[in-house]
C-alpha cells in the first residue's frame, strides 16, 4: 500500500496529468516564461522565512527531517518561495526585467487526505518577478484562466481581491485584534494561536466554530482597510481584465493563505468539485525576496492544483483520454518468429513505438490483443514471412492489410498511421 495520502500515477490519470501540465507549458511559455526545476527539498529557513511561521503550512503542515549532516530539511510545501531563491541564487535580477519563471511537480503537505487534495500532490506554478507593474498582475490572473478555458472548462468562476501593502495589513490586524480578543475564548484552539500571530489566518479558518463567530460579529472585510496605493494597483487591475474581457467577482471575503501576499490575490474557482472549489489562485508578494535575505524583488504569481483541475476536467466529461498505444504490434504466429519479432522491433525503434508478443499467438488472440494495447497496426511473423523476411501488417481502424519487406515497412506506417 503506498503511503497515507500519496498514490501511484499511471494510465489514463497519468495522461490526464501531463495534459494539464503540457497545457500549461504551451500557454505559458508563449507568453516568454522559463522552464525551472528547484529541489523537492530546500533548508527549512526557506520556508520559515518565505512562506511565513504563522502559517499553518509552517506550523502543522510541512515535512521536515534533519539529514545526515543535522541541517533541517523540508520537502517543499509550495513552489513561490523557492523559485524565488533560484532567482537570487542565479543572479537573474541583472536579467532584463521582469523575468518570467514556471515549473511542474511534486509538493509536500500534512494535510487530511480528501477528494482532490493528497499529502503529495502536483501544482504549476508560474511566477513574473523584478516589477510591480499592474500589468504583470493582470498577466498572470488571465494566464491561469486562459489555461483552465484552454482545457475546456466551463463552470469557472474568477474572484479577485486585494490583501493591501504590509502598513494596510497592519492596520487590519489591529482592528480583528480588537474586536476579536474579547471573544477569544469562543474561537478554536487554532485560530486563538493565529489572534496572537496573525489574525487574518483566522477569516481562513475551517472551523465552523470561528466562521459562526465572524458572521455574527459583523467583521469587516481587508478591502475596507486598503489605503490609497493598494486601491489604486486594484483598479488598474481591474481596468486591465475589462479591458481584455475576462470575467471576475471582486470578493472581499478573499484571503490567500500565506503572509509573503501583499496588495493583489486571486482565485479560480470551479463550481462542480465540492466544497475545495478553487482549482488555483496567486498573486502579488513584492516583499518575498527581501524575506529571504536578498534585495528588494516585487513579484506576481499562481499555483495551480493538477488533481484538482483533473477532478472538474472529470466532473465536466472532458477527462477520458485515450491512452496512447503502440504504432505496431507485432504478433509472432511461430515459436521461431519470438526473436524476430524482437529484433525488429528494435529496428523500428525509436521511429515509432513498436511492441512485441513474447511467445507465439494464434491470429486472433494476437488481434484480440494488438486492440486491447489501443495498437495503429498489427504485424503478423508466420513461416511465410520469415522466409521473406517480410511482415504482413494490418491496420486495425480499417482492416486494411499488406505484406512488406522490413525496409518498406516503416515508412508505410509513417504515413499510414
Amino acid at each position: 500500500m503506498p503511503v497515507k495520502g500519496t498514490k501511484d500515477l499511471f494510465g489514463r490519470e497519468l495522461g490526464l496529468h501531463r495534459h494539464i501540465v503540457e497545457t500549461a507549458r504551451r500557454l505559458l511559455e508563449a507568453a516568454g516564461a522559463l522552464e525551472i526545476l528547484t529541489p523537492l527539498f530546500e533548508e527549512t529557513s526557506v520556508f520559515e522565512k518565505g512562506v511565513g511561521a504563522a502559517t499553518d503550512i509552517v506550523r502543522k503542515e510541512m515535512f521536515t527531517f534533519q539529514d545526515r549532516g543535522g541541517r533541517s530539511l523540508t520537502l517543499r510545501p509550495e513552489g513561490t518561495a523557492a523559485m524565488v531563491r533560484a532567482y537570487l541564487e542565479h543572479g537573474m535580477k541583472v536579467w532584463p526585467q521582469p523575468v518570467r519563471l514556471w515549473t511542474a511537480g511534486p509538493m509536500f503537505r500534512a494535510e487530511r487526505p480528501q477528494k482532490g487534495r493528497h499529502r503529495q500532490f502536483h501544482q504549476v506554478d508560474y511566477e513574473a518577478l523584478g516589477s510591480e507593474n499592474p500589468i504583470l498582475d493582470a498577466e498572470a490572473i488571465v494566464l491561469l484562466w486562459e489555461i483552465l478555458k484552454e482545457l475546456g472548462l466551463r463552470n469557472l468562476s474568477l474572484k479577485l481581491s486585494s490583501v493591501g501593502t504590509k502598513e494596510d495589513r497592519a492596520r487590519y490586524n489591529a482592528y480583528l485584534r480588537e474586536v476579536l480578543t474579547p471573544h477569544e475564548a469562543e474561537l478554536s484552539e487554532d485560530s486563538r494561536e493565529r489572534l496572537r500571530l496573525n489574525p487574518m489566518r483566522i477569516l481562513d479558518s475551517k472551523s465552523e466554530k470561528d466562521q459562526a463567530l465572524l458572521q455574527a460579529l459583523a467583521i469587516r472585510p481587508m478591502l475596507d482597510f486598503l489605503g490609497e496605493e493598494a486601491r489604486a494597483h486594484l483598479a488598474k487591475v481591474e481596468r486591465h481584465l475589462d479591458r481584455l474581457g475576462v470575467p471576475y467577482e471582486l470578493d472581499p471575503g478573499l484571503v490567500r493563505g500565506l503572509d509573503y501576499y501583499v496588495k493583489t490575490a486571486f482565485e479560480i474557482h470551479h463550481s462542480r468539485i465540492g466544497a475545495q472549489s478553487a482549482l488555483g489562485g496567486g498573486g502579488r508578494y513584492d516583499g518575498l525576496s527581501e524575506l529571504l535575505g536578498g534585495p528588494r524583488v516585487p513579484g506576481v504569481g499562481f499555483a495551480l492544483g493538477v488533481e484538482r483541475v483533473a477532478l472538474a476536467l472529470e466532473e465536466e466529461g472532458l477527462s477520458p483520454l485515450e491512452e496512447r498505444g503502440p504504432t505496431l504490434y507485432l504478433i509472432p504466429l511461430l515459436e521461431g518468429a519470438v526473436e524476430e519479432a524482437f529484433y525488429l522491433a528494435e529496428r523500428l525503434r525509436p521511429r515509432i513505438r513498436a511492441e512485441y508478443a513474447l511467445i507465439p499467438k494464434k491470429p486472433q488472440k494476437g488481434l484480440e490483443e494488438a486492440l486491447k494495447r489501443n495498437a495503429i497496426f498489427a504485424g503478423f511473423l508466420g513461416e511465410e514471412e520469415l522466409k521473406a523476411r517480410e511482415v504482413t501488417l494490418k491496420k486495425l481502424r480499417t482492416g486494411e492489410q499488406v505484406r512488406l519487406p522490413y525496409e518498406e515497412a516503416l515508412g508505410y506506417m509513417l504515413r499510414e498511421g
